[in-house]
């Protein structure tokens, strides 16, 4: 009974994760800046500078919002590009192991007996995992690539740290700060993460065969 319950569960929180992933490609304000609103005047005048995927904008303190688009992909910069490419990339990886969950579910009467439906699990764990580590590696890439060029996932967390200390340093007029869509691509993946962690938990009979032989 708990295996069908954390695969039940483990589903439901990774798709939701997989969904919350899915949000940040359309959303705006992945890395904003802020000018003006400073003291000294009998007129504050405050001004954004915005970023997503898709478009640079500029709005003002009227709400006013000129944006220019990215027309063609190819034309754009090449961390959009690298991007979108990794985000869409984890995004399928993700979309074929929820299709795998299904058929290895052992609440569901495909897929063939137990043992095949554990090592199905596992297999979608695996894409969900891969998926899970091109997420962490793109939620900060708009950030992130003027400065660096790693590409594993611990290298960027460990850069990152370094980038808001430099950001809380520096001096400069305009420097961006961190938008909404990345903290919550960063939640998604955790949940992607929790969920392959209880798919993978209910698999023993692969992973502990020798307890099920009979």
């Amino acid at each position: 009974m708990w295996r069908t319950v954390a695969q039940i569960l483990g589903l439901l929180v990774s798709i939701l994760g997989w969904v919350f992933v899915a949000c940040t490609l359309a959303m705006d304000h992945w890395r904003v800046a802020q000018l003006g609103g400073q003291g000294g005047s009998s007129v504050v005048t405050v001004a954004w500078y915005w970023s997503n995927l898709w478009r640079d904008c500029y709005e003002d303190s009227t709400a006013v919002i000129n944006c220019v688009e990215f027309k063609v992909l190819w034309t754009v910069k090449s961390h959009i590009q690298t991007v979108l490419g990794l985000l869409l990339t984890g995004l399928s990886l993700g979309l074929v192991g929820t299709v795998l969950a299904f058929f290895g579910m052992e609440c569901t009467h495909i897929g063939g007996d137990q043992r095949t439906k554990d090592k199905l699990l596992i297999t979608l764990s695996a894409f969900h995992l891969v998926g899970y580590q091109l997420v962490c590696l793109v939620s900060y890439l708009p950030l992130l690539f003027p400065y660096a060029g790693v590409s594993d996932a611990a290298g960027y967390c460990l850069y990152i740290n370094r980038v808001m200390a430099a950001h809380f340093k520096c001096n400069f007029v305009c420097s961006y700060d961190i938008g909404t869509p990345l903290y919550l691509g960063l939640v998604g993946s955790l949940l992607i993460f929790l969920g392959c962690t209880l798919n993978c938990a209910s698999t023993r009979r692969v992973t502990h065969p020798e307890r099920f032989v009979s």
